[in-house]
């Protein structure tokens, strides 16, 4: 995979449009989840609890949190987009998340990108990614969003 570098808002502003590419995948551990539910406070069964998931959970497994799926989309992005020259970068928002189909623990996902938007704020490159967060061997992807990150480029 060839990372694309960008070092000015004319550079970015090129891909417009198009689709930027494919990060590698990653595997969703156990390990990920268990930590991530307990940064977050969420120890529902679903995510946790493996001997319970077996018998009572649609999956049969546990499953990855919606939200610890949409927390690996920044690592991704940064294996697509190596933005330099930006003094400061920013999420600065998700638009339209939809949760499409569960990652089941010890799945491998990846992330799809397209620049939908470049807007210069002034001096301030306000950038909106769509992102498809797929899931290794199956045609559903995890989740779908558009990204916001604004990028403070020294000109």
């Amino acid at each position: 995979m060839n990372t694309i570098i960008i070092n000015s808002f004319d550079e970015f502003n090129a891909f417009v449009g198009k689709e930027l590419g494919v990060s590698d995948y990653i595997q969703i551990t156990q390990e990920q989840i268990n930590i991530f539910a307990d940064a977050t406070l969420d120890h529902q069964w679903i995510h946790v609890d493996a001997e319970r998931a077996k018998t009572e959970s649609p999956f049969k497994t546990t499953i990855a949190h919606g939200y610890l799926n949409l927390s690996v989309l920044p690592h991704l992005w940064e294996q697509i987009v190596d933005v330099r020259n930006s003094r400061l970068t920013v999420n600065y928002g998700i638009e339209k998340l939809r949760f499409m189909q569960a990652v089941t623990v010890n799945s491998r996902v990846r992330v799809r990108a397209k620049l939908q938007s470049l807007v210069n704020l002034r001096g301030t490159s306000k950038a909106e990614i769509f992102a498809v967060l797929e899931i290794e061997g199956s045609k559903k992807p995890a989740l779908e969003a558009n990204i916001v990150f604004l990028y403070h480029f020294v000109e």
